[in-house]
């Protein structure tokens, strides 16, 4: 009877079955901890980690600046001053917020010249490429959209300057400056379609590319470089856990600190 009890499972197991009878949760789990490795762990290979573990904690201290922050010209700068004097740990969330997006461009850029590097952008993975490109574009337009926020005298004649920049864009800059302007100088529909665009557009598209480049990715394997022959190659292969996630892990935690 005693070994029936101990057996039984709990409220949490149960629930977990029933979620993975339904969409093979456990399944998923062991594709994502049983990625083979071709060549062994490497910490080359985290910085796809390190941008998803950056692209996390810009959402969650996004969220927690959103309930203070106040997207009018009226009330913005003060809001801000707010978040930083007043909110408890605010001046943190801002800062964290802030250095997270130029460290974001910094991993961003780094990735993309280790693929090129290593010839990752060729047959048969041009479109992983493209993407990654497309993502690149996608990390710089949330710099620019958040650095208006603030509503500072410094944030509006960046912002001023760089819509000047994108206005002798051929064919298109025109319209985009002043579509983002909504006038003929940044005021407030400028402050409100920055923050559309970049706490609403911009995640939805980043999301998007992000699934699509990890399929690309999943579907075209590792490129490498890999070092020795095709034996010796197969015979350091390694899986995604353990060795590749802890060195992801202190790659995250340094990008952290």
């Amino acid at each position: 009877m005693s070994d029936k009890t101990t057996n039984a499972p709990n409220a949490f197991e149960k629930v977990v079955d029933f979620v993975d009878e339904r969409v093979g949760l456990k399944t998923i789990q062991a594709k994502m901890l049983n990625e083979p490795v071709p060549g062994g762990s490497r910490w080359a290979y985290a910085f796809g980690s390190c941008l998803l573990f950056i692209f996390i904690m810009q959402v969650v201290t996004g969220i927690l600046l959103m309930f203070y922050y106040v997207p009018s010209t009226d009330h913005a700068y003060a809001s801000t001053q707010y978040i930083i004097h007043e909110v408890d740990y605010g001046w943190f969330l801002l800062s964290y917020h802030f250095w997270g997006s130029s460290a974001m461009v910094v991993m961003v850029f780094a990735h993309m010249s280790q693929v090129f590097l290593w010839g990752a952008y060729k047959k048969p993975r041009e479109l992983i490429w493209l993407v990654g490109l497309a993502l690149f574009g996608l990390v710089m337009a949330f710099g620019f959209t958040g650095y208006l926020l603030p509503w500072d005298q410094r944030a509006y004649w960046a912002t001023v300057v760089g819509v000047e920049i994108m206005d002798k864009t051929p064919i298109v800059g025109d319209f985009l400056s002043r579509f983002l302007k909504g006038g003929p100088t940044p005021g407030q529909m400028t402050l409100s379609r920055f923050f559309v665009i970049h706490v609403m557009v911009l995640p939805a598209g980043l999301m998007g590319l992000a699934g699509l480049h990890l399929f690309l990715f999943r579907k075209a394997g590792p490129a490498g470089p890999f070092r020795g022959t095709p034996e010796q190659i197969k015979e350091k292969t390694d899986y995604f856990f353990p060795r590749q996630i802890w060195k992801a892990i202190v790659a995250m935690a340094s990008v952290f600190l």
